[in-house]
């Protein structure tokens, strides 16, 4: 590029560059998902938002630099995208879209969407701490805490966004005592819908990226000893078994037992 578009568009950028369909729509909703911010006013007001191709504005180059062209817009609803030339590329639906996974920081602007995620993840586990309607957020307190993340330099919390929908969430929290900050506690969690689509394993990836670049090298976490769909995915990542926590929660008026697993990264 000539000219650096915001930084915001970059994950809608990563978006339409992973896209081969001809033709995509999608709502306002989805691209604020993916950007992690509302999109301004004027395109929600003005169609001529979406249509600029020129400096001063650099918004365009998301979808202009993967060769989309904005060919629909419903203001304030959705706007459809066509490829500029598809001479190379199979036609498929406009409704149609692939699996396109944008895995990204949080920001301040996805508080009530991460409430919304870590609620729906409670109510169809039994393997999270909390179950459904147990956990008591609000979006201030969200807010402070990814400013907080933001701050640190050995945590971090990431979105995993799969189509424009929140799919999944992991957080690092790493050590603050000067003994432990080259180690990080590790929480994962992933809507059942999205299960078999890649999320767990590229918020695992993703993590470990994350730690290498704030020179993190030991992660860990607990998982209860009955998930095995977890430890699966824990065990593919390198993660070993490294001990039992007897009696650790109470499930359901049931006592369970957790697992410690740990990682030399």
């Amino acid at each position: 590029m000539s000219k650096k578009m915001e930084k915001k568009y970059i994950p809608l950028a990563t978006f339409f560059a992973e896209s081969t369909i001809n033709e995509l729509t999608l709502t306002y909703t989805a691209m604020e998902n993916i950007i992690g911010q509302q999109l301004p006013n004027a395109a929600y007001l003005n169609s001529s938002w979406w249509k600029k191709t020129k400096p001063p504005a650099l918004h365009f180059q998301a979808w202009t630099e993967s060769d989309y062209h904005v060919k629909e817009i419903e203001l304030g609803r959705s706007v459809t995208f066509a490829k500029t030339s598809d001479s190379l590329f199979e036609v498929h639906s406009g409704n149609k879209t692939e699996e396109i996974l944008i895995i990204r920081p949080a920001d301040l602007e996805d508080a009530r969407s991460i409430i919304n995620l870590h609620s729906a993840i409670d109510a169809e586990s039994d393997f999270m701490m909390f179950g459904k309607d147990e956990r008591k957020m609000t979006v201030q307190g969200i807010r402070k805490r990814i400013g907080e993340w933001k701050r640190s330099l050995n945590s971090g919390m990431f979105v995993a966004i799969l189509n424009g929908e929140f799919a999944g969430f992991v957080v690092l929290n790493g050590g603050t005592a000067p003994r432990s900050k080259h180690r990080a506690s590790l929480v994962i969690g992933v809507l059942s819908a999205y299960y078999g689509k890649n999320v767990g394993t590229s918020l695992m990836k993703k993590a470990e990226s994350f730690a290498h670049e704030v020179e993190i090298q030991r992660i860990e976490l607990t998982v209860v000893e009955n998930n095995e769909r977890a430890i699966a995915l824990y065990k593919k990542m390198g993660y070993n078994i490294e001990g039992t926590r007897p009696h650790s929660l109470k499930i359901d008026d049931q006592f369970v037992n957790e697992l410690y697993m740990g990682k030399i990264i």
